[in-house]
């Protein structure tokens, strides 16, 4: 099992023209408990299953275990998932030393523009590129597994 430790920030510039590549993310959450979840990702033609941790320092990082699956495996394990699905596109933009993972939502998260970072350390020092927005990282609205059950889209209601 590894420490993942992200920092998360909304979008606010111009990402694409600096990515490096993309890919196409489906996903979905056999279980969202609050601090724990199992979740099937179909990534293009990769499928995986990721189980995560609870956080024990405000959102900053929890333990992940993840293992590469058979896309038939992943298909059959979306079936099986909790109501609502994620779909998004991924943006892959280096920074520095560091990637950027850029989330462009779709369906009922459309207009939502998420950026993760994963650091070694919680008090590492990134470069910054200028397209991220507010720091969002702990705030459980922007949880891929929160946003299933409660879509972008209906925010504002």
């Amino acid at each position: 099992m590894a420490l993942e430790i992200e920092r998360k920030f909304l979008v606010t510039g111009d990402y694409k023209a600096q990515a490096t590549s993309h890919s196409h993310i489906i996903q979905g959450y056999i279980s969202s408990q609050k601090g724990r979840t199992v979740r099937v990702r179909l990534r293009d033609k990769q499928a995986f299953l990721t189980i995560k941790g609870p956080s024990r320092d405000g959102g900053l990082s929890r333990y992940e275990f993840e293992k590469e699956i058979t896309m038939d495996e992943g298909l059959s394990l979306l079936a099986l998932c909790e109501p609502g699905i994620i779909d998004k596109i991924r943006w892959i933009v280096p920074a520095g030393r560091h990637i950027v993972e850029v989330d462009e939502f779709f369906k009922d998260n459309e207009g939502l523009v998420l950026a993760e970072i994963e650091l070694q350390a919680a008090d590492e020092e990134f470069a910054r590129p200028d397209f991220l927005g507010t720091e969002v990282t702990g705030d459980r609205r922007y949880y891929n597994s929160n946003l299933r059950v409660h879509p972008y889209k209906t925010w504002g209601e």
